[in-house]
């Protein structure tokens, strides 16, 4: 029998094999296509319908299974809310508490230059449990826009960003502690301000918070806030001023450190000492 003209001859039969096992015609055709030599046989379209037989309808194509993509490994850790912080309970055995294992909120009192700011990172940094430094100033300052300097005078621009600081100071705190992170904030509380001072960060944070006042001597602080820059910077009237306010903390029942002869690393071992004594016997604020 004979082929068409130009039509490969197809290989001969072989045992085991089909008629045009491995066979490609376009490996007989010298051209620019050049098939794989291992792949198989280009499918073969279906003949066109007879006339007058309309064309049998064509199934549908099995759906494919797509396979899930892998588990989400991150942002799903569940953050408990933060709520009022409790009082740290005191230990049972007669013992000291083991401070830098225990989350604690602490409010470090002071005014400027007394060195709080130095003494909070210190010790939040020298703690076995993760803790936080927040500082009043800090938040106050995040307001770049309209920002109201209590040194260009006070007023109730000033007096409102105050409060919106320490109480997101306060939310921040709250959500620190609530997840495990202890916190120490830093603020220059008046003792002639109970309601917008102590008593609000009672408020933001909960009666678990423990404060400790940090009262050098004059003219240290004003050896300090002689070395500082920008608006942190204030008239020695005006630290003068501030430093003799703060006098009022004594009598108060508030433990107070007097860190005038006290490097920042001493002061936070005494800083240790004060806070174990306050959760054997907390004070009343």
């Amino acid at each position: 029998m004979q082929h068409a003209v130009g039509s490969p001859l197809p290989p001969p039969h072989q045992p085991g094999h089909g008629p045009a096992a491995g066979w490609s015609p376009a490996a007989h055709h010298p051209g620019p296509h050049h098939a794989d030599p291992h792949q198989g046989p280009p499918p073969v379209p279906p003949p066109p319908p007879a006339p007058g037989h309309p064309q049998a309808p064509v199934a549908p194509a099995p759906p494919q299974h797509v396979p899930a993509p892998p588990p989400e490994t991150t942002g799903h850790v569940p953050l408990p809310p933060g709520g009022p912080v409790a009082m740290p309970s005191a230990p049972q055995a007669p013992s000291a508490p083991d401070l830098a294992g225990t989350t604690l909120a602490v409010l470090l009192i002071g005014p400027a230059g007394a060195g709080k700011t130095s003494v909070a990172k210190y010790w939040a940094d020298h703690r076995r449990v993760p803790t936080a430094h927040i500082s009043l100033d800090d938040v106050r300052e995040w307001v770049r826009s309209g920002f109201a300097d209590p040194q260009s005078g006070w007023n109730d621009n000033s007096e409102a960003q105050y409060r919106l600081a320490r109480r997101t100071c306060g939310f921040a705190a709250r959500n620190f502690l609530a997840n495990g992170i202890s916190c120490i904030l830093d603020d220059a509380v008046f003792p002639d301000r109970p309601v917008v001072g102590l008593g609000g960060w009672k408020r933001h944070v909960g009666p678990g918070l423990l404060p400790v006042v940090l009262l050098p001597g004059l003219e240290i602080v004003l050896e300090r806030n002689a070395e500082r820059a920008g608006n942190r910077r204030l008239t020695d009237e005006e630290v003068a001023r501030i430093h003799g306010r703060m006098a009022g903390w004594y009598g108060s029942g508030l433990p107070i450190i007097d860190n005038s002869q006290l490097d920042v690393p001493a002061t936070a071992r005494v800083l240790d000492d004060v806070l174990a004594r306050s959760i054997a016997s907390p004070p009343n604020w």
